[in-house]
């Protein structure tokens, strides 16, 4: 492990089989190798956005395992939004100060390829300045199989309607055998990688996710965490990689040891150390908690996403996220934890320095 710690701290790249050896480390010690780097980086600056988080329909054609959100499976309550009803919650979020819409919704067979353009249309159209994130790999993957269309005439479709960037959903982990126990039928590993190098040739950002905690092990992380630095060496179209943590509730996959809060902030670490191309890494309060986020400043984390004010996706599988977080409460936890909160917009730029 000597020889490990040297090349982090040489800052060289480690190798997968280096990376899977990361976790014999002691939390302290990865802490305090990533803690370095994130520094290096960031200083003591912790980034939020101020952004509000909408999902336009819980109507879905796939089947995942891990998901809550879905209405076709566990959840009764179908929904779809009116181009209205998005449009009212943009006014009233803008009014808030909010600065980017979060679009992310299931993959609804009845809704229509239209509905999904003409929303962001709509909401460029009135709100201009405004950021508008939106598609998941998922999502521009079930559009396109669904109507006949190439990926680039979707990519295509979304530019034209005034989406700006994209989200990291539907990377789960990347591994296939996994992906067929837990999401059989969604985007495969490298069709999102496909997506995400189109979206990024046109010169546009997105970000990357991994959900862990659930049937994965941890070379399947590691595995995951490479594949993403070796597209980012090629395009450096990814602005963040964000672990998500897997919610246990009301969903199939029936897991029973829950990950602890020291392999979740080893996780984080060990993505800081890997991911040596990726300018941040986000603590995702909703699925981590607001407590852990806020620990995992020290482990490498300089993002801890933003105000979201209402979450339907994460919160249907248990996590404390449908109302989202007050602005002055967000600003005074990141303070408190002796950081400094930087409000951002969605490209990283800097704001405001609290």
């Amino acid at each position: 492990m000597k020889s490990i710690i040297k090349k982090i701290e040489n800052k060289e790249r480690l190798t997968y089989e280096e990376g899977v050896r990361l976790y014999e480390l002691d939390l302290f010690t990865l802490g305090t190798l990533a803690d370095t780097i994130r520094r290096d980086k960031w200083q003591n600056k912790s980034f939020f956005n101020i952004n509000r988080h909408i999902n336009p329909t819980n109507v879905c054609k796939d089947v995942c395992k891990f998901c809550a959100f879905s209405a076709s499976r566990k959840n009764p309550n179908q929904y779809t939004m009116t181009h209205e009803e998005i449009l009212k919650i943009v006014e009233d979020a803008t009014q808030r100060g909010v600065k980017e819409v979060h679009i992310v919704s299931a993959h609804n067979p009845d809704a229509g390829l239209q509905w999904y353009m003409d929303i962001f249309k709509k909401i460029k159209v009135a709100y201009p300045d405004i950021h508008v994130k939106a598609l998941t790999a998922a999502e521009i993957n079930f559009l396109a199989q669904s109507y006949n269309k190439s990926y680039d005439e979707i990519i295509d479709m979304m530019i034209e309607n005034g989406v700006d960037s994209m989200p990291g959903g539907g990377a789960e982990i990347f591994d296939e055998e996994v992906r067929a126990f837990i999401c059989k039928g969604k985007v495969s590993s490298d069709e999102w990688f496909e997506i995400h190098k189109l979206w990024h040739n046109r010169g546009h950002m997105s970000n990357a996710t991994m959900l862990f905690g659930h049937i994965e092990q941890k070379h399947h992380r590691i595995d995951h965490m490479v594949r993403l630095r070796t597209l980012q060496d090629e395009t450096g179209g990814f602005n963040t990689f964000i672990p998500l943590v897997y919610q246990r509730e009301n969903n199939f996959l029936n897991v029973e040891n829950f990950l602890s809060s020291q392999e979740i902030l080893k996780t984080m670490a060990i993505s800081r150390i890997m991911l040596d191309n990726f300018p941040h890494i986000k603590a995702y309060w909703v699925t981590s908690t607001v407590n852990l986020a806020l620990v995992s400043q020290a482990y490498g984390a300089d993002d801890l996403d933003g105000t979201i004010e209402r979450e339907s996706i994460n919160s249907a599988a248990g996590a404390n996220s449908a109302t989202g977080m007050v602005l002055d409460e967000f600003i005074a936890l990141i303070r408190n934890s002796g950081y400094t909160p930087v409000e951002r917009d969605s490209l990283y730029h800097e704001l405001n320095v609290f």
